[in-house]
């Protein structure tokens, strides 16, 4: 549980950074593509339980 909590807190930084210096997020700039990512990981986590069990 440590992992997850500590890329949250690695990418609030990082976002605050790049706000900060005022350079564009080198990430999906809306919600739908935020969505699209998180789908990515998710559909490749489930692929892979079935397919090594």
């Amino acid at each position: 549980m440590k992992e997850p909590v500590f890329a949250l807190i690695t990418g609030f930084v990082a976002g605050a950074a790049f706000a900060w210096l005022r350079l564009p997020v080198p990430a999906p700039p809306t919600l739908a593509g935020v969505m699209g990512v998180l789908g990515l990981f998710l559909g490749y986590l489930v692929v892979t339980r079935f397919m090594y069990r």
